[in-house]
């Protein structure tokens, strides 16, 4: 299975949105997870959902904020994985374009040259998709997720949650994905029977929702590449069985996840 590459687009104008739309809908390999013009909106998406890159038009005319500001809000927050910026802008002044790289744009299209267009952006991410995750894996940092409501702490560890889901290629269509999901939530809650919580929430039998969670799993390990799996999932299978089971699953990324807070 190909590996994720996850999208922001911050984007004032109507047009270029659905250009972009159009591109993205008919990608297998790269998905768009937000789009705004609004740059507060932009850094809670990055926050929250942690993209692997970030589409950004710096004059917001039509929406809120601008690109330079975003840009200074990410650099404060710490991020522990600061995504790949690629500038769309029809901002040709060197002076801006160098303020931008200072705060980590790592590309900057003008959009008036000939060739822009969000084909062409797109297939750029697309060519760079393998440095782009590279890259991310090699960042370290100190988020900060102190003074945050209960609420917010939640809603973060599940964003996490279905990152890391996301990352050894457990697929959305897949039955057993939101099984997963709720059940590695349950246990950084603290539940005792993730499974039986899980069967109750959607009433299946919890026979059926562990065998699917299973399957999920099962898939996922027959078509990730092996490097990946190493990388990401990180605690020992056992080699006989070949996968984790849905306990040690489970229990690995609930406190994997739970560490983080």
């Amino acid at each position: 299975m190909e590996k994720l590459l996850t999208v922001l687009l911050v984007e004032d104008d109507p047009a270029e949105c659905e250009d972009f739309e159009r591109v993205l809908d008919s990608a297998d390999d790269i998905r768009l997870i937000g789009k705004t013009n609004n740059e507060k909106e932009a850094l809670e998406i990055v926050t929250d959902y942690l993209p692997d890159a970030v589409i950004l038009d710096l004059e917001l005319h039509k929406g809120s904020g601008n690109g330079i500001s975003f840009l200074e809000s990410v650099n404060k927050k710490r991020m522990k994985l600061f995504p790949y910026i690629l500038v769309a802008t029809h901002n040709i002044s060197n002076i801006t374009h160098e303020c931008v790289r200072q705060l980590g744009a790592d590309f900057i299209m003008v959009k008036s040259q000939g060739d822009y267009s969000a084909e062409n952006i797109v297939e750029f991410l697309r060519s760079n998709k393998h440095l782009i995750h590279k890259m991310r894996r090699r960042i370290q940092g100190n988020y900060d997720y102190a003074e945050v409501s209960p609420s917010e702490k939640r809603k973060r560890q599940e964003v996490r949650v279905t990152a890391e889901i996301d990352k050894i290629g457990i697929s959305p269509k897949a039955l057993g994905r939101a099984y997963l999901i709720d059940a590695i939530m349950h246990r950084i809650g603290g539940k005792p029977d993730q499974v039986a919580e899980v069967a109750k929430k959607y009433g299946k039998t919890g026979t059926s929702v562990e065998r699917a969670m299973q399957n999920a799993i099962n898939k996922a390990w027959s078509t990730t590449h092996p490097d990946d799996l190493m990388h990401y999932y990180t605690s020992r299978v056992h080699p006989e069985k070949g996968v984790p089971t849905v306990t040690e699953f489970i229990y690995h990324y609930a406190n994997k996840i739970r560490a983080e807070y």
